[in-house]
């Protein structure tokens, strides 16, 4: 029940994010290590943008997906990271109120359409396993288009009415929150106001908007597991496996780190697990995929292969020329 004197109180300005806080020896090996983990991410995923737009041969629907689950990723990263490495950095561990419900909403906003990016990676697999003879009809531009406009559209709606409500709620005390990011659980312990319809919100839109994407990605995969399964010969069946075998891995990752972080009951005594879990899906799965898809996908590694090709013999040349006026001036 909400404390009836919450009118009567002061309502605070900003929140004190914990985070690692309670390990002050670790905070310039922590700083050094999310810097290089977001350095690696924001790079790895521009580079597979980059290599998805200028490669003829990733100008398909599945690369045309994994273009825009970087761009995401990347932005996703951005959210948490950079305000994390600036607390290692000056010790400042506030954010003001405004700040912290700007943050949980981009957060929110782009792991809800993740959730739809992903689902549609798993359709487009299993027309290409399972609908081969279909798949070019079916997966043409207009669609393709249209199911990742949706997917950030609708990734925006999810979390668009439960933000408006937390920014009418008021915040009187404590201002401590036991997290590194600003979460919708640790944001809502601290309000004094009435909070029970955003939080029956919460869960009713977190169910229609995240739920059947899910159980879309879940049933995709069973029909692709069992049409491998189903292939006679070995050969084909690694070969048909391993053209989805990234995107589970992502899937796989992604999902098994979100739901036993918001399946665990919130106690001290799980603090540590539930902060190790929550890095797994804010941090590690943005740093995860392009470090999959450039390691285990031929196609991309083949076009990094002719642009490392391109730029060795352009800076040969830029080189030898440089040596050329050199001598010459000599």
């Amino acid at each position: 029940m909400a404390d009836r004197n919450w009118r009567n109180q002061t309502s605070i300005t900003e929140f004190i994010l914990l985070g690692f806080g309670d390990l002050p020896e670790l905070q310039n090996l922590l700083f050094l290590l999310f810097l290089v983990i977001y350095i690696v991410t924001v790079a790895g995923n521009i580079l597979i943008i980059a290599l998805v737009v200028t490669d003829q041969h990733l100008h398909t629907p599945m690369y045309f997906f994994l273009g825009n689950l970087s761009c995401l990723e990347t932005c996703y990263s951005s959210t948490i990271l950079p305000r994390m490495l600036a607390s290692f950095l000056t010790g400042d561990r506030t954010i003001s109120v405004r700040g912290c419900i700007v943050q949980f909403h981009f957060f929110c906003s782009l792991a809800a359409t993740e959730c739809y990016l992903l689902a549609a990676m798993s359709y487009d697999r299993y027309l290409a396993i399972c609908k081969p003879l279909h798949y070019a009809a079916l997966m043409n531009g207009r669609f393709i288009l249209q199911l990742a406009a949706g997917s950030w559209i609708l990734g925006s709606l999810a979390c668009s009415t439960v933000i408006y409500l937390m920014s009418q709620l008021i915040f009187c005390g404590p201002n401590e929150i036991d997290h590194f990011f600003c979460d919708f659980t640790p944001i809502i312990k601290l309000s004094c106001s009435e909070n029970h319809l955003v939080v029956l919100l919460d869960s009713i839109l977190g169910c229609v908007f995240t739920l059947p994407p899910f159980l879309l990605t879940v049933i995709s995969y069973i029909f692709i597991i069992a049409t491998i399964l189903r292939i006679p010969s070995i050969t084909g069946r690694q070969k048909a496996f391993s053209t989805c075998s990234s995107h589970l891995i992502i899937v796989t990752l992604f999902y098994l780190t979100l739901m036993i972080v918001y399946m665990l009951p919130k106690n001290n005594h799980l603090r540590a697990f539930h902060t190790a879990l929550s890095v797994g899906y804010t941090v590690v799965t943005p740093l995860a995929n392009p470090l999959i898809y450039s390691l285990r996908n031929k196609e991309v590694k083949e076009a990094l292969r002719k642009v490392v090709s391109k730029l060795v013999p352009f800076t040969r040349h830029h080189t030898n020329q440089a040596n050329c006026v050199s001598l010459a001036v000599k």
